[in-house]
Parts: C-alpha cells; sequence; structure tokens
C-alpha cells in the first residue's frame, strides 16, 4: 500500500478543464517569460520541448505543439512532422548528455489513460536507467532527482545544439 503525500500545489495541473481553456502549456509559453525560467529547452515552428515540472527521472522532457489540441488527429500536417521529428531528437539529446539504458516514449491521450493535462496532446520522453526504480520508489513512492531541473534544462539546451546543429527559434 502506498502512503499518501499532500501535494496541493498540484491542483491546478489536476483540474478537469474545459478544452476551450487555455492549458498550462498554453500559459507557459504565452507568458513572456525567459525560457530559463519557464524551463523551455527547444523552440520549433510550430512546437517545443521543456522540462517535465514533476520528472520522472532527470532529463525528463515534453515536446508538444504551440497550439492547443488534445487529440493526435487534429495536428496538421506540419505540426505532425514537427512532433514527431523533435521526440526523435529529443531522444539524441538526451543519449548524447545523459547516457541512459534506455528511454521510454509516450502520450497519455483521454481522461482515462492518467494524464494530468488532458487537454493539451504532449509526449513524455523519459530517460531510464538500470535501478531506477530502485527502494525509495518501491517503499516510500518517492523520486530521487540527482540534478535541479534548471541544471538539466542548461545541459540539454547546449546538447541539442550540439546534436541538432541548429538553435531554437530566435537564437539564429
Amino acid at each position: 500500500m502506498h502512503e499518501a503525500l499532500w501535494a496541493g500545489w498540484r491542483s491546478r495541473y489536476l483540474e478537469d478543464r474545459a478544452p476551450s481553456d487555455r492549458s498550462v502549456f498554453r500559459e507557459i509559453i504565452e507568458s513572456g517569460r525567459p525560457d530559463e525560467e519557464t524551463l523551455v529547452v527547444w523552440r520549433g515552428s510550430t512546437v517545443f520541448a521543456l522540462m517535465n515540472l514533476h520528472p520522472y527521472t532527470v532529463g525528463h522532457l515534453l515536446v508538444l505543439p504551440y497550439r492547443q489540441t488534445s487529440e493526435l488527429h487534429t495536428l496538421t500536417p506540419d505540426e505532425h512532422r514537427e512532433l514527431w521529428d523533435t521526440v526523435v531528437t529529443a531522444t539524441r539529446v538526451i543519449e548524447d548528455e545523459y547516457r541512459p539504458a534506455g528511454i521510454n516514449i509516450g502520450a497519455n491521450l483521454g481522461p482515462a489513460a492518467g494524464g494530468s493535462v488532458r487537454n493539451h496532446v504532449h509526449v513524455h520522453v523519459v530517460p531510464r536507467w538500470i535501478g531506477d526504480g530502485n527502494f525509495l520508489a518501491a517503499t516510500a513512492s518517492t523520486r530521487q532527482l540527482p540534478e535541479a531541473l534548471d541544471v538539466t534544462a542548461d545541459r540539454l539546451r547546449r546538447s541539442w545544439v550540439r546534436v541538432a546543429g541548429r538553435p531554437k527559434v530566435g537564437d539564429r
């Protein structure tokens, strides 16, 4: 049995918002705050990548379109192509910087899938290491992150330029 840990600050991510409401991702992207503050790692023409604020492991990225939509089939051809190209690049970036033993890629679509932000399609890119589901996760339902999110974001930004050979949009 897992113990309950109160995390009331996460309630804004778990609220069931109407599809017309702005997602937390739209709020981030439209905030005007610098990428270093919002943990945006890369910006493309139609999609962007940012750190997961509640990561499973170090380097856990989210890749998503700027345009808010809740279903994959509503992506435009350009969004679809750039989304999956960016997922592929994100895996290469994570491999280059962290050398994980594996990577999980997935999207939680629909209310039963377990996603906490259901009104904005996003793809998780999660590095995995042998033993990352150690005793803390098994006995205390706790994950240990050995690096601060802003440090990870900086490392991934530098690696993105190294791997992809181009800076994010606006850095030219």
